[in-house]
């Protein structure tokens, strides 16, 4: 990636600028997004040809009440009772599907509900990703933690209580390589029983390396599975590389990380086959690794610097809802996080049916942990965050939140010996 990005001003350069503009007018302009680069691990597995012909073939429209009922009143949720799930014929089963739901839930998960918190590391991009506050043309404050503002942000997390963190970076090996993730593990297992990532897609080998540092999960949002949007929304960068993105899960868990965290980030596109082919991956991947713990993310699209560019297709709460209730019926073993992307009303309410975890004390800007936490005005650098969040309840907040509603809030459930 060209080094205009990362100027020291956080400003383009002109050959930046005009390289942009032809990305957006010209497509033949764009790298083939089907196609692996060089240095893109290539694996042998049939999991992305099954997805894509259950997805494509897919017509929502095509089911009726009839299917619904019986996909409710089956012990046993197939491929075609999930699919008729979320459909818009299930929307009138709401309630029916919420009861279905709750009950999956507390027979596998009892009342317990996980707690976590996401640390943003660094926030430099190398991608052009158009709905993306990070995108390497958007005009924020970039900056990148040392180790030493790192462990200080850790401390001052672990310090509230929490036990399970979660890092996120920027798409940026530049800036933020391998080397420089792992040392954050260390550190991170140095203050957390529970460490996951949520970095640009890596090789297995280099999942493998971060895994031996410390990580125990990774979580990847494929962002939309329709691979012809995937590519007018992602124009530059790893990340245009679509199949390479569909494939980390997998390399993933060769690697040896304990869990693996899918999504899809519902508004992108056509949010029903996104549903679907989301619930599929998890599928067939607990089928060929039944040892791995596997979780599903739901988040809708945040308002963000180019929302008026992507024409974003709303997902009211009722139908977040019915994809959550669909997910826990069809994947019972499978954890829910809804993030703070939602209101404080929804997550209080989806716990009680389907949700699993939930995050608290959430900032997805850089380094501002401690003004966050503590209120104390300090003198550090701090980054611009990604997207706005909806539920800013502080982790003690949460807790007391969730425990007054009757649930066990649970911080961690590892022993490591």
């Amino acid at each position: 990636m060209e080094n205009e990005f990362f100027v020291d001003s956080g400003r383009l350069s002109e050959a930046a600028l005009e390289k942009k503009h032809r990305l957006e007018q010209d497509p033949s302009s764009r790298a083939d997004h089907m196609a692996y680069l060089p240095d893109m691990e290539q694996i042998d597995s049939d999991v992305m040809e099954k997805v894509m012909a259950h997805m494509n073939s897919y017509d929502a429209s095509a089911y009726t009440a009839k299917d619904v009922r019986r996909a409710l009143e089956s012990d046993h949720c197939t491929i075609e009772d999930f699919k008729a799930l979320i459909s818009p014929a299930a929307e009138p089963f709401l309630e029916q599907m919420a009861q279905k739901a709750r009950l999956e839930t507390r027979k596998h998960f009892g009342n317990t509900v996980y707690l976590f918190t996401p640390i943003y590391i660094a926030n430099h991009c190398e991608n052009y990703c158009v709905y993306c506050g990070f995108n390497c043309y958007n005009d924020i404050h970039r900056m990148q933690l040392t180790p030493e503002q790192i462990e200080h942000e850790m401390k001052v997390i672990a310090d509230s209580g929490m036990e399970e963190i979660l890092m996120l970076t920027g798409e940026a090996r530049v800036k933020t390589n391998i080397k420089y993730i792992g040392e954050a593990c260390k550190l991170a297992r140095k203050y957390f029983r529970n460490v996951g990532l949520e970095i640009y897609p890596v090789n297995t080998d280099e999942y493998k390396y971060l895994h031996e540092c410390g990580a125990d999960y990774v979580t990847v949002f494929q962002e939309t599975y329709d691979n012809v949007k995937y590519e007018t929304l992602h124009l530059l960068g790893h990340k245009r590389v679509w199949p390479y993105r569909f494939e980390s899960q997998e390399r993933a868990l060769r690697g040896g990380m304990r869990g693996v965290g899918f999504s899809a980030l519902l508004g992108l596109s056509d949010f029903r086959k996104d549903a679907l082919a989301t619930a599929l991956h998890v599928y067939y991947l607990q089928r060929k690794y039944p040892a791995a713990e596997m979780s599903l993310s739901c988040p809708r699209l945040r308002p963000i610097i180019n929302n008026d560019k992507i024409n974003p297709l709303d997902v009211g709460e009722k139908q977040l809802c019915q994809i959550l209730c669909a997910y826990r019926i069809f994947l019972p073993f499978a954890g829910i996080t809804v993030s703070s992307r939602e209101s404080a009303e929804f997550r209080n309410g989806i716990v009680k049916i389907c949700a699993t975890k939930v995050s608290a004390g959430v900032s997805t800007g850089i380094g501002d942990h401690e003004s966050k936490y503590t209120g104390k005005k300090s003198d550090a650098e701090e980054g611009d965050e990604q997207f706005e969040i909806e539920d800013s309840r502080s982790f003690n907040k949460m807790y007391e939140d969730l425990a007054g509603e009757g649930l066990q809030p649970v911080l961690n459930d590892y022993l490591y010996v």
